[in-house]
């Protein structure tokens, strides 16, 4: 927050004040000072200080006289121009040493936290970004058995035999998706899997179904597309009929069984196990239809 900020002698607020001034986002001090979140006395100041450096001019306002219309000098165009150029060189230097998927991520990443800065909790809104695929998707195993093992080998030193438990069991299920009881709801940006989830109707008997492979990308973690992909469950178990849903995880996903407890599931059972490679606390969670 000190003085410098792209390349210029100015502070921050300034920088931001020559950019929404020249872009017409405000045009009086009013305006600037709500965007800004700054007091008046405080505005007063920066636009007088950016006058007086003949970036920033003041007119009459034909529609409130009590105020005045700001707008950029020729020199202060001349600077606006000069923060475009910084910020874009700023955006090829990082952009020539990204993977061209890490840039996917970082246009994801952007773009959800934008919406989750807007506060935007909609269902409808987001799903104008972020569209969810029911059934399956070319790549989505792959898409989500990778999840699976970078996450969870990352955070948990899950190996090869998680891994490959999953590809197995995924890969044996998307061929039995013709049964309606069986589904698969994915959130995607583009072509980008954001996160995932499946319903198997069959392999835990006549009534009960079972919650499957639910994973958020570690990018989009904390934007509610978890919520989404739990919310499409729960229709989805209901409108079936089925009378539970069972789910097993470990103890320690703490956002995860939030999501669940949020959406109806309770822990019913926990002991010490290996099912997935590695010695946890399992946890089997079910959720009674209401």
């Amino acid at each position: 927050m000190q003085k410098g900020l792209a390349g210029t002698a100015l502070s921050p607020s300034a920088v931001h004040t020559i950019i929404e001034l020249g872009y017409g986002t405000v045009t009086t001090a009013s305006d600037l000072g709500d965007m800004l979140r700054l007091e008046k006395s405080s505005i007063s100041r920066l636009v007088q200080k950016l006058i007086e450096d003949g970036l920033v001019e003041a007119k009459s306002n034909p529609a409130d006289r009590r105020s005045r219309k700001l707008a950029l000098t020729g020199d202060g165009k001349a600077l606006l121009k000069t923060l475009e150029d910084f910020g874009r060189q700023q955006m090829r230097y990082a952009s020539e040493h990204l993977a061209k998927d890490d840039l996917t991520k970082v246009e994801t990443g952007l773009t959800l936290f934008a919406k989750a800065l807007r506060g935007d909790e909609s269902h409808a809104s987001r799903a104008s970004a972020v569209e969810i695929r029911k059934g399956y998707c070319p790549g989505v195993i792959a898409s989500v058995v990778g999840l699976h093992a970078s996450y969870y080998a990352t955070n948990y030193g899950f190996g090869a035999v998680f891994e490959r438990k999953v590809a197995t069991e995924m890969s044996e299920f998307m061929g039995r998706l013709e049964n309606p009881a069986n589904t698969t709801f994915s959130a995607f940006l583009g072509d980008t899997l954001l996160g995932s989830v499946s319903l198997d109707g069959e392999d835990l008997g006549e009534g009960v179904c079972h919650l499957r492979w639910f994973i958020v990308s570690p990018e989009a973690q904390g934007t509610g597309i978890g919520n989404v992909l739990l919310e499409e469950v729960t229709l989805f178990v209901d409108a079936a009929g089925f009378e539970r849903t069972r789910l097993w995880t470990f103890k320690g996903l703490d956002a995860a069984r939030h999501l669940y407890e949020k959406h109806g599931f309770e822990l019913v059972r926990e002991n010490r196990g290996k099912q997935w490679g590695t010695e946890v606390i399992e946890q089997e969670f079910e959720r009674k239809r209401t």
